[in-house]
């Protein structure tokens, strides 16, 4: 931990209410942001939101408040909330108070910066817009991220958004020479130490920096990491002039802390029980991720959805910060396709010819087309037979499921649990996958052949089939083999290989 020497500037406590503690000072009051430090050898770290009067300050506690007492001395430090930056914090795992939990060795060099800083100044920011590649098929393909950008991954409970997030860093750390920055708000431990030896093993942990504020931790410490995080990652964007990756996980209990922390401190709810502050206080946490001329920091949040209602405060508010928006859907999960993301409710502002070029853009809204009438033709399939369809319909069918199939995609981050080599895909080699089974080339190969592949040149070696047209067939046995793939009968394949790891987390809160 940092070596403090305190001022004599030093108050009594007046009253402790769970995490809140009133302070009293006779001379000098703190200024609000303030830490405070109080208990045996300052262990009880409590930070200043409030003055109440001239001689009355009102604090959260960071730690936990056992043994806190009415009269208890406590001593202003005479600033705020501090974390270390540097190279030193590389391949390092550190709580909010910058101390590291690795059980590694101390820093002993880093400098220590305030947590509460401010967003770069528009002069400073900068206007291109680029692309930032991940490897994913489907993300590449139709909600391609910014670089610099903010992208939210949106989903309920135990449909792979941590599963997704910690592809995008062993992707990321492989493929750009940038630093990855973990931030885990209100993470299961289990999590954290799952991770870290992931990457570990993956040997990309000596550009990451990782820091959690766990979920057993008071709110305070919870509303604060995110802070400390990009703090880190300012250092790097400004200081080394570096591209950070910046991966939150989960920024919904970044405002469930902040919830917690305003109903501590007495403030009137606003709807269904969020804090009346949200939005400015999820606004000064986003600002501060921005594209300079030096560097740039790209952020990518995992955003819970509270029983998947998208209308809920938290994530209408997340949205509008956002260039890109991935949604995961449950239905595709308990369908097997997987990453799980639902391509029509996905969006991003980067998806435009003047970006991506007219090629892509063309080819992303063809695909897009494609799935939507096969979603619109699913009613009529249920009710009717897909006999009923015109062969017109039935093609248009047959080529969104090669695309369902082919968008999907074996991750290394999951080798273990599904015994499939992971893949990562260039943007160039997706978009001519796409194109070509747009053309049917591929109609004459089974949908399974397309399922968890990379590349579409992959296809030639699962051998070619007899074509499964979708009218009457003489052979019955073909015509129900098809009809079943068509109508989303999942024994043909696509359940087949079960990807356990997406379906291991379902507790969030």
């Amino acid at each position: 931990m940092q070596s403090e020497t305190f001022p004599s500037h030093s108050g009594a406590v007046v009253s402790v209410r769970g995490s809140v503690v009133d302070i009293r000072f006779a001379e000098h009051l703190p200024p609000i942001h303030s830490v405070l430090r109080a208990g045996n050898e300052g262990r009880i770290v409590i930070e200043v939101l409030a003055q109440l009067d001239a001689h009355h300050v009102r604090g959260i506690a960071l730690t936990p408040t056992q043994g806190l007492a009415r009269g208890m001395a406590v001593v202003d430090t005479g600033g705020p909330l501090k974390v270390p930056v540097g190279k030193e914090t590389l391949s390092r795992m550190f709580d909010v108070f910058g101390n590291a939990i690795d059980r590694g060795v101390a820093l002993s060099e880093a400098q220590w910066r305030s947590v509460h800083r401010a967003p770069p100044s528009l002069a400073r920011r900068s206007t291109q817009s680029e692309i930032f590649e991940t490897g994913i098929k489907i993300i590449d393909v139709l909600m391609p991220l910014e670089r610099g950008g903010k992208a939210g991954l949106f989903g309920g409970a135990g449909v792979g958004k941590t599963v997704l997030l910690t592809e995008i860093i062993n992707n990321m750390v492989g493929q750009h020479e940038g630093v990855s920055i973990f931030c885990g708000i209100g993470e299961r431990c289990r999590e954290g130490e799952e991770l870290h030896r992931e990457m570990k093993e993956a040997g990309v942990l000596s550009n990451m920096v990782m820091v959690f504020g766990q979920m057993n931790e008071p709110p305070g410490a919870r509303f604060r990491v995110g802070h400390a995080a990009l703090t880190m990652a300012e250092y790097f964007r400004d200081d080394e002039q570096r591209d950070v990756l910046l991966l939150i996980d989960n920024i919904f209990r970044f405002i469930q802390a902040g919830m917690e922390v305003s109903g501590l401190m007495g403030q009137m709810p606003s709807r269904l029980g969020y804090q009346p502050t949200m939005s400015t206080e999820l606004s000064q946490l986003e600002e501060r991720i921005a594209n300079t001329a030096d560097g740039a920091i790209t952020s990518i949040q995992a955003v819970y959805v509270p029983a998947d209602d998208f209308t809920d405060p938290a994530a209408v508010h997340t949205f509008s910060h956002l260039s890109a928006s991935i949604v995961l859907s449950r239905k595709r999960a308990s369908e097997g396709l997987y990453p799980a993301i639902d391509p029509l409710q996905s969006s991003s502002k980067m998806a435009t010819p003047g970006i991506v070029g007219e090629r892509h853009y063309s080819l992303a809204q063809e695909i897009r087309r494609t799935l939507a009438q096969y979603t619109q033709l699913k009613d009529i399939i249920a009710m009717l037979g897909l006999e009923q369809l015109s062969q017109a319909d039935r093609n248009i069918v047959a080529r969104a499921r090669r695309l369902e199939r082919f968008l999907t995609q074996p991750f290394l981050t999951t080798e273990q649990f599904t015994g499939l080599k992971g893949k990562l895909v260039s943007l160039e080699d997706a978009l001519d996958g796409c194109e070509r089974i747009l053309r049917d080339e591929f109609k004459d190969y089974p949908e399974s052949a397309l399922y968890m592949i990379g590349t579409v040149a992959e296809v030639k070696g699962k051998g070619k089939v007899k074509s499964k047209t979708y009218s009457s067939s003489p052979d019955p046995a073909l015509k129900l083999e098809s009809k079943a793939e068509a109508e989303g009968d999942l024994k043909h394949g696509v359940k087949s290989q079960p990807n356990a790891k997406y379906a291991a987390d379902t507790h969030e809160p």
